[in-house]
C-alpha cells in the first residue's frame, strides 16, 4: 500500500500533462463499445485516431482506454471531446481522491478500484477516470483488467435497461460495480479478520501482530478511496445537469445506500481490528502472568527449604541433630510437609 505519491508534481503549473504512476512499457489499449436500442458494434485495439471514429450515429458510445503513460495520445483524445486540461492532468495522475466534477458539456468522475489480495493480504487500489458526455462516455484507466465484463455482457445482450437507457446509465452501471466489488473486497477481509480471530486464541505470535498492523493499515487506503465517494454518489443525484436524467435518481440512491454500506463495514473491521490488537496484547499478557505465577510458587515453595537447607549447610562444630541416626530424613520429612502445606495453602486460596 502506498498513501501517497506526488512528488514529480512540485513546481509545475496548473494544467501540466505529466504522468504520475506506475512504470509502464506496453502501448495504451482502446476499446470502444457503441450501441443502440437495435445495435451493438464492439471494437478491440484501436488507435486514437481510430477510436474516434466509432460511434458515429449510435445513441451511446463507450470508450475504454488502458494505459495512462502515452501523455500525447491522450491528448490527441481529449482535445477531440474539447476536454479542459486540468481534467486532462487529473487523468494522468493516479493518485486522486474521488470526486465529480460538472464541465458543463460533460461530467468529470473519479472513483477508485479496488481489489484484495488474499495471499499478501494487501488492498491494490487504481484509479478509473469517468467522462460522461451527452452521447459518449470515456473511462480511463492505469492497467489493463477491470471489472466490468459484467456490463459489457449486459449491453451485449440486451438486458434490463441498458442498451434502452442513455450515457448516464451507463456511468451509473461502471460505478455500481465498482462499488458492488468493494462488498467482495470485504468479504475477502473478513475471512481473513476470522481466521486471524481462530489463530489468536489459538496460538498468538509477533506474525500475528505484524499482519494484524499490516491490515489495519489497508484499511486506511480502503477508508481513503471509499469515503469521499459517498458525496460524489450525492452531488450525482442531486445533479441538474441535463446530462443525468430524471429517471435515474433512484438507482443512484441505491448506490448511495451500497456505499454508506460500505462504509459502515470498513469502520466495523476497523473497530474488529484494534480490538484484535488489544486482544493480543491481553493474551500475551495473560499468558506471561501464569508463567509468573508458576515460577512465583516454585520460588516460595523452595524459600523455606532453602532457609533449612542453608542452616543445616553451615560448618557448626557443635550441631546436636547431626549426630543423630534418623535427623537425615527426619530433615527430609520436615522440607516434605513443609512443600506440601504450602501447595494445599496455596491451593485453598485460589492460586493454582
Amino acid at each position: 500500500m502506498r498513501l501517497f505519491r506526488r512528488v514529480k508534481r512540485v513546481g509545475l503549473p496548473p494544467g501540466t500533462v505529466q504522468y504520475v504512476g506506475q512504470t509502464v512499457t506496453q502501448p495504451i489499449q482502446v476499446q470502444t463499445l457503441a450501441y443502440g436500442p437495435e445495435t451493438v458494434v464492439e471494437k478491440k485495439d484501436l488507435s486514437i485516431e481510430e477510436c474516434l471514429k466509432v460511434g458515429d450515429g449510435a445513441a451511446v458510445s463507450w470508450i475504454n482506454v488502458d494505459g495512462l503513460h502515452d501523455t500525447a495520445a491522450l491528448e490527441r483524445l481529449t482535445s477531440h471531446f474539447k476536454i479542459h486540461p486540468l481534467v486532462i492532468e487529473d487523468i494522468v495522475n493516479t493518485s486522486q481522491r474521488a470526486k465529480l466534477e460538472d464541465y458543463g458539456g460533460y461530467l468529470f468522475i473519479v472513483i477508485r478500484m479496488l481489489d484484495y489480495d488474499e495471499e499478501k493480504q494487501e488492498v491494490s487500489s487504481e484509479q478509473l477516470s469517468i467522462v460522461l458526455g451527452p452521447n459518449y462516455v470515456i473511462s480511463f484507466q492505469e492497467i489493463p483488467g477491470d471489472f466490468f465484463d459484467p456490463v459489457r455482457e449486459r449491453i451485449r445482450s440486451g438486458k434490463g435497461r441498458s442498451r434502452s437507457s442513455g450515457p448516464d446509465y451507463l456511468a451509473y452501471m461502471l460505478i455500481d460495480t465498482i462499488i458492488d466489488h468493494y462488498f467482495v473486497v470485504l468479504d475477502k477481509i473478513s475471512a481473513d479478520i476470522e481466521e486471524m480471530e481462530d489463530e489468536l486464541l489459538e496460538k498468538p505470535g509477533r506474525e500475528l501482530l505484524e499482519t494484524i498492523h499490516g491490515l489495519r493499515r489497508e484499511m486506511i487506503l480502503l477508508r481513503r478511496s471509499v469515503w469521499p465517494l459517498r458525496e460524489v454518489v450525492a452531488r450525482l443525484e442531486r445533479a441538474e445537469s441535463p446530462l443525468i436524467r430524471p429517471g435515474l435518481n433512484l438507482f443512484l440512491r441505491d448506490v448511495y445506500d451500497h456505499t454508506v454500506q460500505v462504509i459502515e463495514g470498513i469502520e466495523s473491521f476497523r473497530d474488529l481490528l484494534s480490538g484484535l490488537q488489544d486482544l493480543y496484547l491481553s493474551t500475551i499478557s495473560t499468558r506471561a502472568n501464569q508463567v509468573m505465577k508458576v515460577l512465583t510458587v516454585i520460588a516460595t515453595i523452595f524459600i523455606p527449604l532453602t532457609f533449612l537447607v542453608g542452616v543445616y549447610g553451615m560448618n557448626f562444630e557443635y550441631m546436636p541433630e547431626l549426630k543423630i541416626w534418623w535427623a537425615y530424613p527426619a530433615l527430609w520429612g520436615v522440607m516434605g510437609a513443609v512443600a506440601g502445606a504450602m501447595l494445599v495453602w496455596f491451593w485453598r486460596k485460589g492460586w493454582m
